[in-house]
């Protein structure tokens, strides 16, 4: 049984950065990777970031790509999503999944992700 958690979110000013951590337990060598996805309220959940299990290779979506930087500790279990430079936009639910191709991740339409593992999400706000 797979089981992710994420922790690490906050309240913070535009500019701000926090960091997000997603720990494992239980056997993800099935999966290709681990993605990071966040939903804002009233939106479909997004995909926004992915580690891939075999190379460690990342894809980012164009929307956070030179502001977060997605990174993995494999002895902990634990991957990483800095976030630097944020926005209000940036407002969300973020959450990490066991997936597939890291390329689906970063690129599926908004909601169309059918993945089984799932944390339980961590709230990410950004205001003045």
């Amino acid at each position: 049984q797979v089981q992710l958690v994420e922790s690490g979110g906050g309240s913070v000013q535009p500019g701000g950065s926090l960091r997000l951590s997603c720990t494992a337990s239980g056997s993800i060598l099935d999966a290709d990777g681990i993605g990071w996805f966040r939903q804002a309220p009233g939106q479909e959940r997004e995909g926004i970031s992915c580690i891939s299990n075999s190379d460690g290779s990342t894809l980012y979506r164009p929307s956070v790509k030179d502001r977060f930087t997605i990174s993995r500790d494999k002895a902990k279990n634990t991957v990483y999503l800095q976030m630097n430079n944020l926005k209000p936009e940036d407002t969300a639910v973020y959450y990490c999944a066991a997936v597939g191709p890291c390329i689906i991740v970063v690129t599926h339409a908004p909601g169309m992700y059918n993945y089984d593992h799932w944390g339980q999400g961590t709230q990410v706000a950004v205001s003045s």
